[in-house]
């Protein structure tokens, strides 16, 4: 293989230092044509219907498996990732029944819009000196990112699915870099999973039909994050008391024991958003939420998802102090919280007391949704 004109060698090694003092902390090249396998391989997960319903998913096949497709003057890609380690395990946190756990990396800001704007900042120093074109992705737009990542040399993807790194184990943001200019590639990350199955036994709900592969349909982060109706049944109980994302399969890797605790301020979690009180999140309003969850993830689901979410972590907390707060919950305006606190009541509530309260509410009750969970069982 040819070497690089040193030109070119000493602009991958000027840009490649800019990111490392923004704050990345892997960083690897790959051809924007390098991985002619991903239209198969996506194919492989939309046919069987694992996307669930993510149905952008489908709607922008042809453009996520192919990165020239999204802009066909790219020639290179720059994969960048950023480390969001906590400072401790959270499998932990599963044991604070009484607690909301919230995925480690929606406990701090939104990574897209702080990692977006240092993309920007090394794509505008790549464009400048290398006097090229460039276009900045993160996670919003159909890119594959994660097999880029792997063929770029930033980490490999483990049988969770997610890029793993030897130095920051399974919990790193990506992002990209699109150019027109001819950068030299890295070389592939190797697989290093080895017979280890840590990641796909951990699963409360045996989500992985098989190492690699994630069918959506079975997880719980799909369901208390991208999914907009009732939790289903079959998931309530195994939810416990996430309220959203699920980081099990993530945290378990034996590769996370290299990671120490990213050097990213603005990652590290919010007092308020670290294992906060059910109790207290039941009984947030509307403008409470959106002050609370200000910059952060949780935001995007909206005030009734969210308290659909906790209403249910509520349910499997076993905590007689929730079961105020969850009635109160049982005349709320929206149906789907209405709904998941008929759950959450039946749980919690003595057998005479919801056969009361179930003569009550029902009489002024029209949603068959609610009715049905009033009825059930």
């Amino acid at each position: 293989m040819t070497a690089p004109p040193l030109r070119t060698q000493k602009l991958v090694a000027l840009i490649k230092q800019r990111a490392q003092d923004l704050g990345f902390d892997a960083f690897g090249i790959v051809r924007a044509d390098a991985r002619p396998d991903l239209p198969q391989k996506l194919d492989n997960v939309l046919d069987r219907q694992w996307h669930a319903g993510m149905h952008w998913m489908e709607e922008t096949r042809n453009r996520r498996a192919k990165p020239n497709s999204l802009w066909p003057q790219a020639r290179s890609i720059i994969v960048l990732a950023m480390s969001y380690a906590p400072d401790k395990n959270p499998l932990s946190d599963l044991a604070q029944k009484s607690r909301g756990n919230i995925s480690v990396y929606a406990r701090n800001k939104d990574y897209h819009d702080l990692m977006k704007g240092r993309l920007k900042e090394v794509a505008g120093l790549l464009a400048r000196k290398g006097q090229g074109e460039v276009k900045v992705f993160v996670d919003t737009a159909p890119v594959m990112e994660k097999p880029l990542g792997q063929q770029a040399g930033v980490g490999w993807q483990g049988k969770n699915t997610v890029l793993t790194s030897r130095s920051h184990g399974a919990w790193l943001f990506l992002g990209e870099i699109f150019t027109d200019l001819d950068l030299p590639p890295d070389l592939a990350h190797p697989q290093n999973c080895g017979s280890c199955t840590a990641c796909l036994d951990i699963c409360p709900t045996k989500a992985f039909p098989q190492p690699f592969v994630l069918d959506a349909g079975k997880c719980l982060a799909y369901y208390n994050n991208e999914h907009h109706g009732p939790i289903p049944e079959e998931f309530r109980k195994p939810m416990g008391n996430r309220i959203f994302g699920c980081d099990d399969c993530l945290a378990v890797c034996p590769w996370n024991k290299f990671a120490g605790r990213t050097r990213e301020a603005k990652f590290h979690a919010r007092a308020e958003l670290n294992m906060p009180k059910l109790e207290t999140l039941l009984r947030l309003g509307d403008a409470e939420f959106r002050k609370t969850f200000a910059g952060s993830p949780v935001k995007r689901l909206g005030h009734a998802r969210f308290l659909r979410n906790v209403l249910i972590a509520a349910g499997n907390s076993a905590d007689p102090n929730l079961l105020e707060p969850v009635r109160d919950r049982l005349a709320d305006k929206n149906p789907l919280v209405r709904a998941s606190a008929v759950w959450a009541a039946r749980q919690l509530a003595a057998t005479e007391q919801f056969v009361q309260w179930r003569k009550s509410y029902t009489l002024k009750e029209s949603d068959p949704d609610v009715l049905a969970e009033w009825g059930n069982g």
